[in-house]
């Protein structure tokens, strides 16, 4: 059997974009000579819908592009992802389904069984879950068609009590057909291959997986769609972060493979190249499917805002993304220098702004109601405010989007001035460590010296006072992170950081400085998600809490 895998960039709630994107790859794949074409979970809509699933206008307009998709299925077949509706008169109104056409007609639909409501998903909130579904039978063949989850359900402790395929597995299918929408993570490619191998080995069955590619907002989609034989072992594959179709013959030699060896999964990145296409993907789709191409960031001379830079110079053209420079009397020679040699070295438009004038004003404006307190952190936060509003007031102008330069770990501890440097339209390295963002840089410059070395080696300053350093208030990158990292990624407690070899003190402080300023968190622009646990959606706190607060 012939079977094309469509991995393509969809756009939410774009019925007409995503219509016509799936009836030309089934125009390609027919002349590719394929039998069946397979794209991703909820296709047509886009993923995910989210609360537009409630409107019914919405799922009206889904239906409708499903029929039309139908009407080009004529010398070949189609599995494509969409709502359908509930009519049993009970639960949600809604399936999230497989609908398989053929002939010019919608022939099946499949529904999805387990439906994830942890992390950055909630599809409970408006899917029906299945009680079961039947197999598919097209040319002789016995399809198997599951959706996302329904195949995720192995290890030693399954999170579900049902396993969907089990009940298809009596029907005797030929192959098993999964549709998904698996966002990205620095391990999630390996944690695919993983699940494939074990459906495989369990079932004896060939396994063909299809992905999104392409971002929506926070998530990004990476692709790398495959196909398994029944040994698990990975036949084809498809590209990671780009559109792509594949014809791939399944043929009963698939049957007889040995088993796959074991998938690996490290602990921290180990590829830091995807987390630099993941990011460059998810600022690309963020302008475009917004429907905005220029970009605008305060351009310090430190690291993060070198790397934001040299990242959304990559996604957008350097052409289309200005960097400003907004020295105030507390500003390095060195940093205007690294800031202004990094503009250059991307080709991008820069300017040079003092602030100090600005500043100056707000000081003599507050200076009456100040009573002549010392110098402290409130006049540290009018420097980065000012750098705010400054920032806003050309993108307002000109129609740039404020790219924020925060990183994870400064988020994490709250070390950022809200509606100053924490302020923007998108945060591109929210859920980067700063040792991350060391690597990021180096791997930027793996080529040429695009990022000055000098914003590299330097040590990390916010420049809003005489001689200040972020090690002067939060413990060095290095350990922070590592503390960080099990704390959030792993979800440690204090115990079990102690008994990690973490000093007890030190846990009680960074645990303190997170949990206290999820209020800060709330109000930040929504973070590109590469790690297995970011701010934003996946990782929901409440803000008035005690817990080690």
């Amino acid at each position: 059997m012939k079977i094309a895998l469509a991995q393509l960039n969809y756009h939410t709630g774009d019925f007409a974009g995503n219509t016509g994107k799936i009836i030309q790859a089934i125009g390609e794949a027919r002349q590719a000579g394929a039998d069946l074409v397979v794209f991703a979970e909820l296709a047509i809509t886009g993923y995910p819908p989210r609360d537009f699933l409630e409107f019914d206008d919405f799922i009206q307009k889904s239906e409708e592009a499903a029929k039309e998709i139908a009407l080009h299925c004529t010398e070949i077949a189609a599995i494509v992802g969409n709502p359908s509706r509930n009519t049993t008169g009970r639960g949600k109104p809604l399936f999230n389904s497989a609908w398989f056409l053929s002939e010019g007609a919608v022939k099946q639909i499949v529904n999805k069984s387990l439906l994830p409501n942890y992390d950055v998903f909630d599809e409970y909130r408006y899917f029906e879950p299945a009680t079961e579904n039947s197999v598919i039978e097209y040319r002789g063949h016995r399809l198997a068609v599951t959706i996302c989850e329904d195949i995720w359900n192995t290890g030693e402790a399954p999170l579900y009590r049902q396993f969907p395929l089990d009940g298809l597995a009596l029907q005797h299918p030929s192959i098993v057909i999964n549709i998904a929408a698996s966002p990205f993570n620095y391990h999630q490619d390996l944690y695919r291959r993983q699940v494939l191998r074990e459906n495989a080995l369990r079932y004896h069955l060939p396994v063909v997986y299809v992905n999104h590619i392409g971002a929506q907002t926070e998530l990004i989609f990476d692709g790398g769609s495959m196909v398994c034989d029944a040994g698990g072992n990975v036949r084809e594959t498809l590209a990671f972060f780009s559109e792509e179709m594949k014809v791939v013959e399944v043929d009963e030699t698939w049957l007889e493979a040995p088993p796959a060896p074991e998938v690996v999964v490290p602990g921290r990145i180990q590829d830091i190249g995807k987390v630099h296409d993941a990011l460059v993907l998810g600022i690309r789709d963020y302008f475009r499917k917004l429907g905005f191409s220029k970009a605008i960031l305060g351009l310090s001379g430190g690291i993060d805002s070198a790397v934001t830079m040299a990242l959304a110079a990559e996604a957008l053209g350097p052409e289309n993304v200005r960097g400003v420079m907004l020295p105030s009397e507390f500003s390095s020679d060195h940093s205007i220098a690294d800031a202004r040699t990094l503009a250059e070295n991307l080709g991008s438009p820069h300017d040079l702004i003092s602030i100090e004038e600005a500043y100056q004003s707000f000081i003599h404006t507050l200076d009456p109601f100040f009573r002549d307190l010392p110098f402290g952190l409130a006049e540290e936060n009018i420097q980065a405010r000012t750098r705010a509003v400054l920032l806003m007031a050309l993108s307002n102008k000109f129609g740039y989007i404020l790219l924020n330069t925060s990183n994870k770990s400064e988020a994490a501890v709250g070390y950022g001035t809200l509606y100053g440097d924490m302020c923007g339209g998108l945060s591109v390295l929210g859920d980067v460590y700063k040792t991350e963002v060391y690597s990021l840089a180096r791997y930027i410059n793996r080529n040429s010296e695009v990022i000055p070395l000098s914003s590299i080696v330097k040590p990390p300053s916010a420049e809003l006072r005489p001689g200040q350093k972020d090690s002067d208030s939060l413990p060095d990158y290095a350990l922070l992170d590592r503390l960080l990292y099990e704390y959030i990624e792993n979800r440690k407690g204090p115990r079990e950081l102690e008994a990690l070899g973490f000093d007890s003190a030190l846990v009680a402080r960074v645990l303190r400085m997170v949990n206290s300023n999820e209020w800060k968190r709330y109000q930040t622009p929504p973070i590109l998600r590469v790690s297995t646990k970011a701010f934003g959606m996946g990782r929901r706190m409440p803000i008035a809490a005690k817990y080690l607060g």
